[in-house]
């Protein structure tokens, strides 16, 4: 079954919708905790389910290179392989494979690439990527792109938003699966016309919903600010929204302003792995000597089972003492945090609250 999205409520910019997907529905905006190797680190699927995850996102060259497509399909797709039941969204792999600048050659058709793992040499091309994603059986399949690290010439711009819309052609008539849906990627940088053109070719192809990319990749916060709320305005209104890579309480909170509906990022856990909090309040390191004898919850404004159990005190112990449970309660925690806050997103927009909420959260970071 393809992506079906409807737009339930808008206020100042920012949308209220329902994704359905064949493992479930998506209430948006939403945050999709990253599950690179099939497996959101540390944290088990009955903890996402507990922290409120309604769909989360591992990495087609991860899983291409380990351990490979035969061992997914042969243990019955990615969500049974990994026991997790709700939506799954893969990226391309793209973003990987352009990061490995030393290790990789492009050409029209595709890019080959060496592992970093053994060294290794595969191929990705449009059409192999799409099928390897409808081969796990994912819920939303991204296509390959070309992502190019900012700042970048003019020249290397062009050619990065001509090949993905060929490349974006090219995954359409790959497309085979109903019960995938697969996203195109907007590329362009930061240039208003290039970004326009990347939009433009993409919706004329008509996907199910629609990524910006090239994102995160050495602007500033503010440029990417700009950037996002602009490429959100060309994408259609009827079909879902999703800024890859953002994951700080303010990118969330100013995305969902700027009218996206869906984001992923490493960046809770690895935070719960590097002992920061993520609060309503701001971030810290539990393990400063200040909270050493502080009694008091992660984040007094948190109700999950980690703030309503624990105290600063236990977790900053945990940490120094490098035990295993610091980090994943950590994690536990920072997710739970992301997803309360596109809770309350919702009920903000359909309130008509939307603008006191961010200002809001906002104002206390």
């Amino acid at each position: 079954m393809h992506a079906l999205f409807s737009l339930r409520a808008t206020d100042a910019g920012a949308r209220r919708g329902t994704l359905r997907l064949s493992h479930g529905v998506v209430e948006t905006p939403t945050f999709m905790p990253v599950g690179t190797a099939a497996t959101v680190k540390a944290l088990t699927p009955d903890e996402l389910r507990c922290a409120h995850s309604q769909i989360i996102l591992a990495n087609t060259y991860h899983l291409w290179l380990r351990p490979g497509r035969e061992t997914i399909v042969e243990a019955g797709g990615l969500h049974r392989f990994m026991a997790w039941d709700g939506p799954i969204l893969t990226d391309s792999g793209g973003f990987q494979v352009f990061s490995l600048r030393e290790r990789r050659k492009l050409d029209d058709d595709g890019v080959t690439f060496q592992s970093h793992i053994d060294g290794s040499t595969h191929r990705f091309t449009p059409e192999s990527v799409i099928e390897f994603q409808e081969a796990l059986g994912v819920d939303v399949a991204m296509v390959l792109d070309v992502c190019t690290k900012l700042p970048a010439t003019r020249d290397a711009l062009e050619k990065s938003v001509a090949m993905t819309s060929a490349w974006a052609r090219r995954s359409r008539e790959a497309w085979k699966s109903e019960r995938t849906a697969v996203f195109a990627i907007v590329q362009g940088g930061l240039d208003p016309e290039l970004r326009e053109r990347s939009a433009r070719e993409l919706v004329a192809l008509d996907f199910p919903g629609y990524a910006i990319g090239g994102l995160s990749v050495g602007e500033t916060r503010e440029e990417m600010y700009v950037t996002a709320r602009s490429s959100a305005a060309l994408l259609p209104v009827e079909k879902p929204r999703y800024l890859m890579g953002v994951g700080t309480v303010r990118d969330i909170i100013v995305a969902v302003d700027c009218g996206i509906d869906m984001f992923d990022c490493v960046y809770p856990t690895r935070c719960g792995r590097n002992a920061r909090a993520m609060t309503r309040s701001g971030e810290y390191n539990i393990r400063n000597a200040a909270y050493g004898r502080d009694y008091t919850p992660v984040d007094p404004q948190c109700d999950c089972y980690v703030c309503t159990t624990y105290t600063r005190a236990y977790l900053s112990h945990l940490f120094r003492a490098n035990e295993m449970l610091g980090p994943r309660l950590l994690s536990y925690h920072n997710v739970y945090l992301l997803n309360d806050l596109m809770r309350d997103a919702r009920e903000a927009i359909e309130c008509k609250q939307w603008q006191q909420y961010r200002d809001l959260v906002l104002g206390k970071l």
